[in-house]
């Protein structure tokens, strides 16, 4: 089973059991995080997709360490200006394992009980005076 969810602006793809590296979260390392922008599920016979989230499915993990991705250089030139600039960039990220993805469906609620109709009152005969 995997499920499509929403983490800070991004989507990531997820499965019970798999570590996923995602945008850095402002959470300790070793406490539980829980996700509940679920886009899609699918379980591998029924897939479904939410309009924008599907309501009552949520992906829980827990947080297991913090780190820095490997670093990227951004290089800028402009030809025959002699301008040249050489920047480096590494991008934090959270290291998440992803427990369980719960599809609990959202309980339904019970339709109100039918109060019975009032007892109609007959209506009140007016009689005519004669003149």
């Amino acid at each position: 089973m995997f499920a499509i969810v929403n983490i800070l602006g991004k989507q990531y793809r997820v499965a019970e059991g798999e570590q996923v590296k995602v945008a850095s979260l402002k959470t300790e390392a070793g406490k539980k995080v829980n996700f509940d922008q679920v886009l899609l599920t699918d379980d591998g016979t029924k897939v479904k997709v939410g309009s924008p989230t599907i309501k009552g499915v949520s992906v829980s993990g827990t947080v297991m360490d913090h780190g820095r991705d490997r670093k990227v250089i951004v290089f800028k030139k402009k030809r025959r200006k002699g301008y040249r600039r050489k920047n480096g960039h590494r991008q934090g990220y959270s290291l998440v394992q992803i427990d369980a993805i719960s599809t609990a469906a959202p309980a339904k609620k019970a339709a109100p009980a039918k109060k019975a109709a009032p007892a109609k009152k007959a209506a009140p005969v007016i009689k005519k005076k004669d003149k």
